[in-house]
C-alpha cells in the first residue's frame, strides 16, 4: 500500500519554511505593537525599494516630519508633536515595514536556490510560488490599509486591518501545514476515537479564527480602551447601544460596544470549545505528539482568555496586548497541529 504522505524535501527546505513561520509570527507581533503605539500612519508614502533607507540626517528627518504634518493624524491628534516624538513612532513603523521586506527577501532568495538545485519541484514548487504571490499581496494590502488613514479620519479602516491580519495568518497556517505534512505521518485513529475529537476540533478552530478576526476589529476601533471591566460592561451584561447603526449588520464591525461584546463572547466560546476538545481527547488513543498538542491546547485555552481579560482591565498596556495577540497565534497553531495529527488521510490538505 503506497502512502499519500508528500515526499520529504531536504532538511534545509524544512528549516527554511520553519524560519518563515517564525518571521511571520514576529511580523504580526510587530504589527500589533505598531498599531498599539499609534505608529502606523507615521510613514505617509510607500516606496517598496527605496523605503528601506530611513532618514539619516537632520534635514531628512525634518523633511519626513513635514510630510507627516500634512496629514490628518498630525493635524487632528498629534498637533504640536516634537521631532523626537515623531522619530519614535516613525522608527516603529519603519521596523514593521523593513521586517516585511526582509521576509520577502528570506523567501525569494532560498526559493530560487532550491528551485534551481531541484530541492523543490513540481506541485510543491508551484504551491510555494503561490505563497510568494500571496505574500506580495499582503505587502500591498498593508499599504492599502495605511492609505485608508491618510484621507480624512486619522484611523485605518478596521476592515482593511482585519484583511491584513487574516492574510498574514493564512500564510503562516499554510506554511505550518506544509512543514507538518512533510515531517510527520500521523497514525489514523479508529472511527470511534475520531468521532470523539474531530467535531470539537473543527468547532474550536472555527471559533478561534472568528475570535482573531473580531480582535482585529477591536484593534481597528480601539475598542479595548473602553468598557474596561469584566465580566460586566459599564455595569451591564449587555451594554446599551449595540444595535444603533443601520443597516444592522454594520454593528458587528463598526459599533464599538457590539465589537467588544462580540470579541468577549467569541473568546469565551473558544475557551469552552478548546477545553471540551481537551476533555474529549483525553479518552482517545493518541500518539505522544498528538497528546502533547492536545494538552497544550488545553493550557492555552485557559491562558489566552486570562491574557485578554488582563489586557482589558489594565486598559491595553502595549506589552500585555502584544502577548495576547501572540497567544492567539499560538492557539491557532496548536489547533492546526492537532488537526494534522488526527486527520483521516495522510497527505490531505498539504
Amino acid at each position: 500500500m503506497t502512502s499519500s504522505h508528500p515526499p520529504t524535501p531536504p532538511r534545509s527546505v524544512l528549516v527554511w519554511l520553519t524560519v518563515m513561520i517564525a518571521m511571520i509570527f514576529i511580523m504580526v507581533v510587530i504589527g500589533g505593537v505598531t498599531r498599539l503605539t499609534q505608529s502606523g500612519l507615521s510613514m505617509v508614502d510607500w516606496r517598496p525599494i527605496m523605503g528601506i533607507i530611513p532618514p539619516l540626517t537632520e534635514a531628512q528627518w525634518e523633511q519626513a516630519f513635514a510630510a507627516y504634518k500634512a496629514f490628518p493624524e498630525y493635524q487632528k491628534l498629534n498637533y504640536g508633536m516634537t521631532l523626537a516624538e515623531f522619530q519614535a513612532i516613525f522608527l516603529m513603523e519603519y521596523a514593521h515595514r523593513v521586517w516585511g521586506r526582509l521576509i520577502g527577501l528570506v523567501f525569494i532568495v532560498p526559493y530560487l536556490w532550491f528551485l534551481v538545485s531541484g530541492a523543490v519541484r513540481g506541485r510543491f514548487a508551484l504551491k510555494l510560488l503561490g505563497l510568494l504571490v500571496l505574500g506580495a499581496g499582503q505587502g500591498v494590502m498593508g499599504w492599502v490599509m495605511v492609505k485608508s488613514g491618510l484621507i480624512d479620519d486619522p484611523s485605518v479602516s478596521p476592515y482593511r486591518l482585519a484583511a491584513h491580519l487574516v492574510l498574514a495568518l493564512a500564510l503562516a497556517a499554510i506554511l505550518l501545514w506544509m512543514v507538518l505534512a512533510r515531517t510527520t505521518e500521523p497514525v489514523p485513529l479508529t472511527q470511534g476515537h475520531r468521532r470523539r475529537v474531530v467535531a470539537p476540533l473543527h468547532a474550536a478552530l472555527f471559533l478561534a479564527t472568528l475570535t482573531v478576526i473580531s480582535g482585529a476589529f477591536v484593534a481597528g476601533l480601539d475598542a479595548g480602551q473602553t468598557f474596561n471591566t469584566f465580566p460586566l460592561m459599564d455595569g451591564q451584561w449587555v451594554p446599551d447601544g449595540m444595535l444603533d447603526l443601520k443597516p444592522v449588520w454594520r454593528n458587528a464591525f463598526e459599533n464599538l460596544p457590539m465589537v467588544q461584546f462580540d470579541h468577549r463572547l467569541l473568546g469565551i466560546l473558544t475557551m469552552l470549545a478548546a477545553l471540551f476538545l481537551w476533555a474529549r481527547g483525553r479518552g482517545a488513543v493518541l500518539r505522544p505528539e498528538a497528546r502533547l498538542a492536545l494538552n497544550l491546547i488545553g493550557a492555552m485555552a485557559l491562558i489566552q482568555p486570562g491574557l485578554g481579560i488582563a489586557t482589558l482591565v489594565l486598559v491595553v498596556p502595549v506589552s500585555l496586548a502584544a502577548v495576547h495577540q501572540a497567544g492567539a497565534m499560538i492557539l491557532l497553531g496548536l489547533l492546526i497541529w492537532f488537526l494534522h495529527e488526527v486527520r483521516r488521510k495522510p497527505g490531505r490538505l498539504d
